[in-house]
This record gives C-alpha cells, sequence and structure tokens, in this order.
C-alpha cells in the first residue's frame, strides 16, 4: 500500500511539474506564472486542478466565430465607410485616442447614431419590453444572468408573444451566470419557437475545463435598428426589489443609428459559437431617425489576439487631460492600470472612483481596500455610494467621450469575461452621463487610506488575501 502511495505521489508532482512547466510560458503575467509554478511544484494535489481550471489564458475554439463576424463586417466595409464618424484620423478635431480604440474595437466610430440613458431598472425594462413589443422582424436577446422572478417572467412573457406573432426570437444566456434558472422556463420559450441556448462555454473537447471564463455581455438587439447595452440583467434584484441590498443603482443605454447594427455583430458571433449556426438578421446600416451622435462599439474578451479590454481602460485613462470618473462595482486593477491612474493625476486630472458601500462579492470589496494607499495619497478621489447597491460601469473622460457598458475595472472583465461597451463622443451625451454622475456622488461618501488603516488586524488579513488572489476574482 505505501508503494502504491508513493508512486500516485510521484505521478501527481510529475503532472504538477509538466503544468508548471506550461504556466511558465502561458500564464496572463508573471506575477501569475509564478504563482502556479510555486504552486504546482510544492503542493500539485490541489494547485493542479485549480490551474486547469482557472489557469487558462486564453478561449479556445472562438475563432470560427470570428471568422463568421469578419465575413460580416467585410460585406458590409462600404456602408461602413459611409457612415464613419471621423474618416480622417489625423484630423486636428479627432482627439488622439479615439484611433487607438477604434484599432481594439476593428469597428469604426459611426455617426447618425441616437443613444439615450436609462438609469436603474425601471426604465431600462420598460424601454426594453416596449422595443421587443415593437419589433417587426426579430429579436435577439443576450443576458448573463436571467432569473425565473417576476422580471424574468415579464421578460418570457413579451418574447413569448412575439414569437407566437410570427417574430423570430433568438434567446442566449450565460450558463453559468444563469445557472439556477429553471428548465421550465427554457421550456416555455421553446414550445412557443423561441430559438434559446446556453453560451456552451465548455463546447468542445479542449474546453471542458474553461470553467473560469464567463459570457458577461447584456444586450438586445431589436431588428437590426434598435440596441440596448448596459448593466443590467434579468432579475428581481435589478428592480431594486432584493431585500438584502434595496436600491439597485445601474446604468443602460438605447441606441438607434448603425452602432446598433454593430452591436448585434457580437450577439451574431457569440451565437455561432454556441450554436454552430449564424442568425438570420438585416444587416442594412441606417441612420437613427433623430440624432447625430458619433459612437464606437466595443466588444472584448479572452479570445481576443491582446488584452482589448484592459488596454481599453488603460487608454481612456491615459487620454485623459481634466478629468476621468471611473464607476465600478468591482475595483480590482492591475499594475498598468494603478499605474496609468497615478500618472493621471500627476498630469492634474481630476480622477473619481465610485464604488459600491455594499459588498455582493466580499473578496473582490475587500481587495479593493489594497489600493487606497496606492493611489488615494496621490490625489485619486474614491467615493462609497450609500443608496442601495452600485452596479453600473461608466467611464467618463473629460468632455470628449463617455462609455457605458458590461465591463468592469478587474481582472475578470480585463481577462476572463466577454464584455461589450459603448463610447459616445457627443456634448450632449456628455453632459447627461455627467449629470446623472453628479448626482450619484451625492449619495457617496468620500473613502480615504485611513479607512484601511485604522481597521483590525482580521480585517487588513483579509485584504491582504484577497489582494492575492485578484487574478482570479
Amino acid at each position: 500500500m505505501t508503494f502504491f502511495i508513493l508512486i500516485l505521489l510521484g505521478i501527481a508532482h510529475a503532472i504538477g511539474i509538466a503544468s508548471a512547466a506550461r504556466a511558465l510560458f502561458t500564464a496572463r503575467s508573471p506575477q501569475g506564472s509564478m504563482a502556479w509554478v510555486m504552486g504546482m511544484i510544492t503542493f500539485p494535489y490541489v494547485a493542479v486542478p485549480l490551474y486547469w481550471v482557472l489557469g487558462r489564458n486564453r478561449f479556445q475554439g472562438y475563432v470560427a466565430s470570428r471568422r463568421e463576424g469578419d465575413k460580416v463586417v467585410g460585406g458590409l466595409a462600404p456602408e461602413i465607410d459611409q457612415f464613419k464618424a471621423f474618416p480622417d484620423a489625423h484630423a486636428s478635431a479627432v482627439p488622439g485616442f479615439f484611433p487607438v480604440i477604434e484599432r481594439l474595437a476593428e469597428l469604426p466610430f459611426t455617426k447618425g447614431n441616437a443613444v439615450e440613458l436609462l438609469i436603474d431598472g425601471q426604465a431600462t425594462f420598460d424601454a426594453i419590453f416596449a422595443a421587443i413589443d415593437a419589433a417587426e422582424s426579430y429579436v435577439a436577446v443576450q443576458f448573463f444572468i436571467i432569473r425565473d422572478d417576476a422580471i424574468g417572467q415579464a421578460l418570457k412573457e413579451h418574447l413569448v408573444a412575439k414569437a407566437r406573432a410570427g417574430v423570430t426570437v433568438y434567446v442566449l444566456y450565460d450558463e453559468i451566470g444563469s445557472h439556477s434558472l429553471d428548465a421550465a422556463y427554457l421550456a416555455d420559450l421553446h414550445r412557443a419557437g423561441v430559438k434559446v441556448s446556453a453560451f456552451n462555454t465548455t463546447l468542445g473537447w479542449r474546453n471542458r475545463l474553461q470553467l473560469n471564463f464567463r459570457n458577461h455581455r447584456k444586450i438586445v438587439v431589436v431588428d437590426g435598428r434598435t440596441a440596448f447595452v448596459g448593466g443590467h440583467n434579468v432579475g428581481d434584484e435589478y428592480m431594486g426589489k432584493s431585500p438584502r441590498f434595496g436600491h439597485w443603482r445601474d446604468t443602460h443605454v438605447r441606441c438607434q443609428g448603425p452602432a446598433a447594427t454593430l452591436v448585434q455583430l457580437t450577439f451574431a458571433e457569440d451565437w455561432y459559437w454556441a450554436t454552430r449556426t449564424a442568425p438570420k438578421l438585416d444587416w442594412q446600416l441606417r441612420p437613427a431617425p433623430d440624432g447625430d451622435m458619433p459612437v464606437l462599439v466595443l466588444p472584448t474578451g479572452p479570445a481576443d489576439d491582446i488584452e482589448s479590454c484592459d488596454l481599453y481602460f488603460f487608454q481612456a485613462i491615459a487620454a485623459a487631460k481634466k478629468r476621468l470618473w471611473i464607476v465600478s462595482p468591482y475595483f480590482v486593477p492591475d499594475r498598468e492600470i494603478i499605474s496609468a491612474l497615478q500618472l493621471a493625476v500627476l498630469r492634474g486630472v481630476d480622477v473619481r472612483i465610485m464604488l459600491p458601500q455594499k459588498p455582493d462579492h466580499k473578496l473582490v470589496y475587500l481587495a479593493s481596500f489594497s489600493y487606497l494607499s496606492d493611489l488615494e495619497t496621490l490625489g485619486v478621489k474614491f467615493y462609497r455610494y450609500t443608496n442601495g447597491f452600485l452596479h453600473q460601469k461608466v467611464i467618463l473622460v473629460d468632455d470628449v467621450m463617455a462609455s457605458v457598458g458590461t465591463a468592469n475595472c478587474d481582472n475578470r472583465s480585463f481577462r476572463l469575461n466577454f464584455e461589450i461597451s459603448m463610447a459616445v463622443a457627443d456634448p450632449a451625451f456628455i453632459r447627461a452621463v455627467e449629470a446623472m454622475l453628479l448626482t450619484d456622488f451625492t449619495f457617496c461618501q468620500p473613502v480615504s487610506a485611513d479607512d484601511y488603516e485604522e481597521r483590525s488586524f482580521a480585517f487588513k488579513t483579509g485584504v491582504m488575501l484577497s489582494r492575492l488572489l485578484s487574478p482570479i476574482l
């Protein structure tokens, strides 16, 4: 028996060494590489299984979906050229970072768009349901979380009614985010003729352990003319009905125009990955009936060749000259983002970061305290939102650009989640975002490094342990 145990131990350590060698060349950062190597060599029995579930740095197999998307973009190229908001990237009136984020998106800012802020759940779902009810050809719905509760039932009723009226309805959900979604809910959609699929993160034999990736996007597209993007999932808590959190502060946008058509490109790629079929969508670009806002659609995710989401945040921070306001429920930045924020403050930029006072993920909440001393002492202003739970994802850069989407300022959004953001370069929209955030700041309490330094030793220990886990939070 002892000999048999020794053999098993030898095999475990051999696998640990082999896995450590792989991590040495493929981990997302030098720090992550060192952590995985040390863990798998010294304690492979726990570290190796964790590595093969949590340590992968790229989402495998998505290339076929990208090819389908490239076909669409290739076919649309002449139309897209006609709607370019900034055809001359080197013109003096074009902010210098716009061509950079266009390259990240692999799409241009388009003109002819109308974008409206939707503040909190009631306004968001009223607008979404009204658009679904007005659909003539198809509805494409994609959420990270769909719950079988009051708002989930309301969504189902609107979708079922349109499907029975002959409108094509697609529903895509993340199977991990929606793990509690009842089979009966899906069966009701199927019976009505709705085309439903999980995102299928683990699709394919090479991807069976891709459990750490998520499709965090929230998208609704109606007839290719109206699109919704933002922070809301489908659940009663997003309507402010959570006994634990109460008011749920979140932001969505409704977009009409060419950008709305381009939002569905992201949905089409995700649908193709999940089902290996291309949804039948209208790809004709049309200007909005009223409005001419320059808008960029920026999908990011772990299938990208580069870390597009991280670079988007970095570029937005680096571009700020007067003002940079970031709102995120989760703040677990990497070293590069910390450095960019420090440099922004040294340039004289008004850097404000709004975070929730109430945590929904304790480890992420604790980890955020560890960055106070690095940033607050230089002049970054931190605020904790106290009027319920803060879940919106908003970036405001000077008077040049405002961004609303699904991406948080954390490692998961930077490297592990499929996300989508909508950047708007319109003065009226920027003023609306500014007014919205100024109202939010009235419900905030300033935070300083003392809020960490004055805590107990146990709290500080939890903070530092949470920071060590930040690469997988």
